[in-house]
């Protein structure tokens, strides 16, 4: 076998291989609210596209946010806030998003000018000064009470009571998020991003503008991230100061790469796996903090590539040996 017939070989596996993890993602989602219970599914769906979105500006950017929470927690209170505010579910999520984007405008045009540690402390201190803002301004978030209570209006008779109504129109929402992420990805702007994170001083001198690539990533992640944020408002009809605490910036980080950065798939299985960790022991009454730590440190240990980044690797080996012999 030539050097290029095995390339595109190696290529037709791959797309084969990502139709695969597609087409099973797609099927446990759809079913997921009968194996378990719909909020605690409609949990793994917003906490799914929030790891994705993590993983467009870590994996895929190299840009290590530790303030993520900060979109996912002020799309979550502005959707909370227009819905106790007498305005319907459509026009509360866009809000929410929206209000995610204007928040990203800045913290991005300041953050992404660095690098490493010091982009990562941006964020975390962008992220504390929205906290702070949260729990001071309490006309708008309720301050230590939160938002709660708010009304869910039906839309084209759909009744947004039903728990399980509710999981599958953010399942929706959840798929066109994850098109959107899947589509830059594959694109030749996805491409680019991947080489910068690679080789920044390379890629500007081939023409490249780094800052207008990772700018570009960044807004387009805390949109993702602020989507997300408005389908937990939605889904869970509470909105608490948690959801801008530093903590869940934290848990979105462990959710990434217990999964594996760099897939899309993985974000999703991480988040998945460790809520349905959490909600197992808590009903269990055990430590969940120490148990999910160890699990996330064993993980770290023998799935360097997370579980899914570890299983496409063997896959991939497996396959170019098959090749070669």
């Amino acid at each position: 076998m030539t050097v290029l017939s095995r390339r595109a070989a190696t290529t037709q596996r791959e797309r084969m291989s990502r139709a695969i993890w597609l087409v099973l993602l797609g099927l446990l989602l759809l079913v997921l609210p009968r194996l378990v219970y719909p909020v605690l599914a409609l949990d793994i769906l917003a906490w799914g596209l929030f790891a994705v979105a993590f993983d467009l500006l870590f994996g895929f950017s190299g840009l290590l946010s530790f303030g993520h929470a900060a979109f996912w927690g002020s799309s979550a209170y502005a959707t909370a806030f227009l819905l106790s505010h007498g305005q319907s579910v459509p026009v509360a999520i866009v809000g929410g998003l929206l209000s995610a984007l204007l928040l990203a405008v800045p913290i991005g045009f300041l953050s992404v000018r660095s690098v490493g540690i010091y982009f990562s402390m941006i964020t975390l201190a962008f992220a504390q000064m929205v906290s702070f803002l949260a729990l001071q301004w309490t006309a708008v978030t309720g301050g230590e009470n939160g938002l709660q209570g708010f009304a869910r209006p039906s839309v084209l008779g759909l009744d947004f009571s039903n728990s399980t109504t509710r999981y599958y129109v953010c399942l929706a929402l959840f798929a066109a998020g994850f098109l959107v992420a899947y589509r830059m990805v594959r694109s030749p702007f996805g491409q680019a991003l991947q080489a910068i994170r690679d080789n920044e001083q390379r890629a500007q001198s081939i023409g490249y503008n780094p800052f207008r690539f990772k700018f570009t990533a960044f807004l387009i992640s805390a949109g993702l991230a602020g989507l997300s944020g408005s389908m937990y408002a939605f889904g869970h009809g509470v909105v608490s100061l948690e959801v801008v605490n530093w903590r869940t910036s934290g848990e979105v980080v462990m959710m990434t790469l217990l999964g594996g950065t760099t897939t899309l798939f993985g974000p999703v299985i991480g988040a998945g796996l460790v809520l349905l960790l959490r909600d197992l022991l808590t009903t269990a009454n055990l430590p969940v903090g120490i148990v999910t730590g160890l699990v996330f440190v064993l993980a770290v240990l023998f799935f360097r590539a997370g579980l899914v980044g570890t299983v496409q690797h063997w896959l991939r080996r497996k396959s170019a040996d098959d090749d070669r012999h």
